[in-house]
């Protein structure tokens, strides 16, 4: 499960990695999670061409009668999102990717659980994959919503956690952003575990544990200190 990450690349980098027209509008974030407005990149109906925008983390069913269902879809199983009710129409026609520059892991010990930052090696931002959905209540207003895909861990991953989120390969973006639904299929090679020696993980303090704590201290190794 992915259940916190961050996003403090500076916005001409994010702009680059994700093929963005012009630099987002974006702050500096150390411990983003559920529940909160989340950047993702995506092509909107009709659109031709990337866009950036902010997302409610917790994916919102179409046919779900109450928004509150979000908060247990933040994550999806790569395995299964394709039968899933849940997921199963965003797999085929609404496909994101959550931008990010790291994410958090907390590793079970006999003395409580420990967290990780995980991170690309060197340094630079990434996409998880994602689903987007929309939902619409009885009066009217809209909630758009999504959830990150996870697949077995690689081998950084398999000490901390049993699960990790699919990060895309640069190469793979425009092949799982695009506009025309596909079928499962298409897209199921993507949804793998990202490659070990791309990636670097270090243990991090319990400041991280609380979700009002954002700050850079959230990412810092606890070696460092």
């Amino acid at each position: 499960m992915c259940g916190r990450f961050t996003l403090s690349s500076p916005a001409e980098i994010v702009a680059e990695m994700f093929e963005l027209a012009e630099p987002p509008a974006i702050a500096p974030r150390y411990n983003i999670a559920p529940t909160q407005p989340v950047p993702v990149v995506r092509f909107g109906p009709g659109a031709h061409r990337r866009r950036f925008d902010f997302l409610h983390w917790g994916l919102i069913p179409a046919w779900a009668k109450d928004p509150s269902i979000g908060g247990r879809m933040i994550n999806a199983r790569c395995e299964t999102a394709a039968q899933k009710p849940s997921f199963r129409a965003a797999m085929k026609r609404r496909r994101c990717l959550i931008v990010a520059d790291g994410f958090y892991e907390w590793q079970k010990l006999a003395s409580g659980k420990q967290p990780w930052c995980i991170r690309m090696a060197d340094g630079r931002p990434f996409g998880f994959a994602g689903l987007w959905e929309q939902w619409t209540s009885s009066d009217g207003s809209e909630i758009e919503s999504w959830t990150i895909l996870t697949t077995q861990p690689n081998d950084v991953l398999k000490p901390v956690h049993d699960r990790m989120p699919v990060i895309l390969d640069r190469k793979d973006h425009n092949a799982w952003l695009a506009p025309d639904a596909v079928s499962a299929d298409v897209v199921a090679p993507l949804l793998r575990p990202f490659p070990s020696d791309l990636m670097t993980a270090y243990k991090v303090a319990a400041h991280v544990n609380r979700p009002a704590n954002d700050d850079p201290t959230c990412a810092e190794p606890i070696d460092a200190r």
